[in-house]
């Protein structure tokens, strides 16, 4: 009995291994080489899938998800013979997993060297400015030679970035002192446009107010002149419409000729001609009066009238 017992649990096993051997069950984005005696047979999709139990083998299981693969920097000399460090990162994915089972080896390894060859190429037709102001240019070509190159192993190159470009130390110290004069540069160009722009805009307000200032004083003065014409307009119409006498006038005169003598530094002043006429006129208004002392003309000095003769006019002057 105990054969008997032993071989069934050998047959057990066994079939419970070719169970576990004719059901393969493979995960999604995934996808499995089946071969049969060596030989490529066919490829599993996601899902439960029955294969024949030592007859078929899985060769290889390919992640069909998009992969980041980060490359170490490599040296890369540019067309003005400078060794710059570049790091890449590049995005792909598998297409076809039989290609890319069979149709290379090691497709990381031949996705690296392919694209520092391919760097090498395109950096060494660029100078070290264009180089570092071109990573989407450098990106988008080398694109196009991993895409071109992949495809047959069943591969597509989504991306590829230019993760850092490290020149040599001597030349990021020459291009940090050029960027610093460059922004001290651009800083006093803007100082200076801000001081310009100021003095602009200073003149300006000078300007405005000097204008503003003489329009109000030419108002004023038109103003003032007007006053000026209103008021003579008004005494000359008073005095008209008082019709004064001579008399009146020459007593006026003689009340002015104090006020042109007012004045410290008036050291010579003219009589005017004029002067005679007024005097006549008011040693006329006072004969009127009479005698200026009693007892008729004896004894008294003889008093001027308005019948005398007019003395000469003269324009004396008083010093």
């Amino acid at each position: 009995m105990e054969p008997i017992i032993i071989v069934l649990i050998i047959l057990v096993v066994l079939v419970f291994i070719a169970l576990i051997k004719t059901i393969q069950v493979i995960p999604q984005a995934s996808a499995a080489i089946v071969e049969r005696f060596g030989r490529y047979t066919r490829t599993l999709n996601a899902g439960l899938n029955i294969v024949v139990p030592f007859i078929d083998s899985i060769r290889n299981r390919v992640d069909l998800r998009e992969q980041v693969v980060p490359f170490p920097p490599q040296p890369v000399i540019t067309q003005d013979n400078l060794v710059v460090n570049i790091d890449t990162v590049i995005y792909y994915q598998v297409t076809d997993a039989r290609a890319a089972t069979y149709e290379v080896a090691s497709y990381i390894q031949a996705i690296e060297q392919l694209t520092v060859t391919t760097l090498r190429n395109i950096i060494g037709g660029m100078d070290l400015e264009r180089t570092l102001t071109s990573r989407e240019e450098i990106n988008a070509a080398l694109r196009g030679v991993l895409d071109e190159a992949t495809g047959k192993w069943g591969i597509r190159v989504n991306r590829v970035e230019l993760k850092a470009i490290e020149p040599p130390t001597s030349i990021q110290d020459s291009m940090e002192k050029q960027m610093r004069a460059d922004r001290d540069k651009r800083a006093a160009i803007l100082q200076a446009e801000g001081v310009r722009q100021s003095e602009i805009l200073r003149a300006e307000g000078e300007k405005q107010s000097a204008i503003l200032r003489a329009e109000g004083e030419s108002k004023a003065a038109a103003l003032r002149a007007e006053g000026e014409a209103q008021a003579i307009r008004t005494v000359f119409e008073s005095i008209h419409a008082g019709d004064p006498d001579q008399k009146l006038l020459s007593y006026q005169y003689l009340q002015m000729l104090p006020k042109i003598a007012e004045g410290d530094a008036n050291k010579l002043w003219i009589v005017p001609s004029e002067i005679g006429d007024a005097l006549k006129g008011l040693g006329g208004a006072m004969g009127n009066f009479g005698p200026l002392t009693g007892g008729g003309n004896g004894g008294g000095a003889p008093v001027a009238t308005g019948k005398e003769p007019a003395p000469r006019r003269e324009q004396p002057t008083i010093d």
